[in-house]
């Protein structure tokens, strides 16, 4: 599967953001797909997943008030709606995906495919 993230920019703290992810090359009927973030001098970290065919969503704590991952089936699209914004959510944003990682173990198993990242900055 190929994966392709946007909607990366400069943003005010407070403020919010929508990142998408197109999904292409293959169904995601039995795929995981989910967000990561790194910023700089700092280690990957996972944000949140969700299971393509239920639409299950899983957060890290930081992200569970803040932000929203969903879902488009009929643009195998995936988003990450993030509301709230703070200096510390600034980092390179990747999304990834995989049909052998669940969405609630994505944080642990990384998964297989990767988009290229799409920067985010909030400036306080």
């Amino acid at each position: 599967v190929q994966l392709q993230a946007s909607g990366g920019g400069l943003v005010q703290a407070g403020g919010s953001l929508r990142l998408s992810c197109v999904a292409s090359g293959r169904t995601l009927t039995r795929y995981a797909l989910g967000w990561f973030r790194q910023a700089p001098g700092k280690e990957r970290e996972f944000v949140a997943a969700i299971d393509w065919s239920t639409g299950s969503t899983y957060y890290r704590d930081f992200a569970r008030d803040r932000f929203t991952i969903s879902r488009d089936n009929a643009k195998n699209t995936m988003n990450l709606q993030m509301n709230s914004l703070k200096p510390e959510d600034t980092a390179v944003y990747y999304c990834a995906g995989d049909p052998f990682v669940t969405y609630r173990t994505m944080g642990v198993s990384p998964p297989g495919y990767w988009g290229q990242g799409t920067q985010v900055t909030v400036s306080s």
